[in-house]
């Protein structure tokens, strides 16, 4: 690991996390081949243990902290191992979803919101990618797992079934040469083995009607692309929901959509989150649909937590600096402005993050404080955090 990691700062012409030297752009071949070597050392064993046929239950059992959770997530950390070094996509996120509660998770491009439900689900592009560290604690009706060393073959039964996901791009999601009914069909007879067929498609026309597409029967003989893109939507979330899950993770589910649609689907959501008794963790860019459907919010930057509370107190008491830029982002009747703001900079190189605060080349707050290791997590009240050290005495105060 070490030679990587030297071959990696050569790359980038990197002394250290906070200094540079005379930039190096170039690798040699074999200084490529060396990284991809060591990486297929790295992914091969995790792979193997991923592998391991007749694991004791033991191993994937855990305990919940809050019983009245149904996912915590400690301390998650996903990684890329490319050929010019890894990437941290997500690096030691913590928080829990309470069972029958919307938890927004908000964030620009690029800040780890979609690898975190992709490492939930077991989704993850592998070998390259590769859940490293951390526990996710999932509550089913008999014990509470860890989705993290749980085997591929026990969490086929609990991806669909327990937890299912709702997918960014429909269009994409759904099979363009299998008629949506049959999709749909799959999901209720893969988690229902006694079911005959006769029953299954009944189970399918009813999920359809229920997410409210009109001549549900033709639907279930059409294919994707004669759907419009509401209601290719409305049939994934039929799909996801099929079994009723206890957890639904939605992935931007109104991308684009237009704003009516948009309406629409939020309002079909929280309609059936109340009538299943779901929880949702609910990923988008969109921070009005957050502070419409979201109990709790995350903001997340660069692969970490930066914030995290209740809606109100986040959209009321913004606390960490970009969150405070995310909300003056967003467009407003009240204040006129000829051009939005917009954070300056731009988001540190995954590959080669600094070891201070991530965000301290484009926060306007920064003090020296600023220039050490990068900030904990400090309390600012019982639900709410921020990850900045304008907030260490407050955290002092509240102990």
């Amino acid at each position: 690991m070490e030679q990587k990691k030297g071959l990696i700062q050569k790359w980038f012409g990197r002394k250290n996390g906070r200094g540079s030297a005379k930039s190096v752009n170039y690798m040699s071949a074999k200084e490529i081949r060396q990284i991809s070597r060591e990486n297929r050392r790295i992914t091969d064993e995790f792979e193997r243990v991923r592998n391991r046929e007749n694991v004791p239950e033991s191993e994937y059992t855990a305990v919940m902290k809050d019983p009245g959770n149904i996912l915590e997530i400690e301390d998650l950390n996903t990684w890329f191992f490319t050929d010019i070094g890894t990437v941290k996509a997500v690096d030691g996120v913590t928080f829990s979803v309470p069972r029958g509660k919307t938890v927004g998770v908000v964030g620009e491009s690029g800040c780890g919101k979609s690898v975190t439900a992709l490492s939930i689900m077991q989704l993850v592009q592998r070998p390259q990618g590769q859940v490293v560290k951390g526990e996710l604690r999932f509550a089913t009706d008999d014990l509470t797992i860890d989705l993290v060393r749980i085997p591929t073959e026990k969490m086929q039964k609990i991806r669909g079934n327990e937890i299912s996901m709702i997918f960014q791009e429909p269009m994409t999601s759904l099979n363009p040469v299998f008629k949506v009914g049959m999709q749909i069909d799959e999901v209720i007879a893969l988690h229902n083995e006694g079911m005959k067929s006769e029953e299954v498609k009944a189970r399918t026309i009813e999920m359809i009607k229920l997410v409210g597409i009109a001549n549900a029967e033709g639907v279930y003989d059409m294919y994707p692309h004669e759907l419009s893109g509401g209601m290719r939507q409305r049939a994934m979330i039929a799909m996801a929901l099929a079994c009723t899950p206890k957890l639904i993770i939605a992935d931007e589910p109104t991308t684009a959509l237009d704003v009516t649609i948009q309406a629409q689907i939020m309002d079909l959501l929280r309609q059936l989150k109340e009538r299943i008794n779901s929880s949702i963790m609910l990923i988008t860019h969109d921070l009005g649909v957050i502070a419409e459907m979201a109990d709790y919010v995350v903001v997340m930057y660069a692969g970490r937590i930066v914030e995290q509370g209740t809606a109100a107190e986040v959209f009321h008491h913004p606390s960490h600096p970009y969150t405070v830029g995310l909300m003056a982002s967003r467009p407003s009747r009240i204040r006129s402005a000829e051009q939005l703001y917009s954070i300056p900079g731009s988001v540190p190189n995954p590959i080669d993050m600094p070891n201070y605060c991530y965000f301290r080349d484009r926060c306007n707050r920064a003090f020296e404080a600023c220039n050490g290791d990068y900030p904990p997590t400090f309390s600012i009240s019982g639900t709410h955090s921020a990850a900045c050290y304008h907030y260490s005495a407050v955290s002092e105060v509240g102990k």
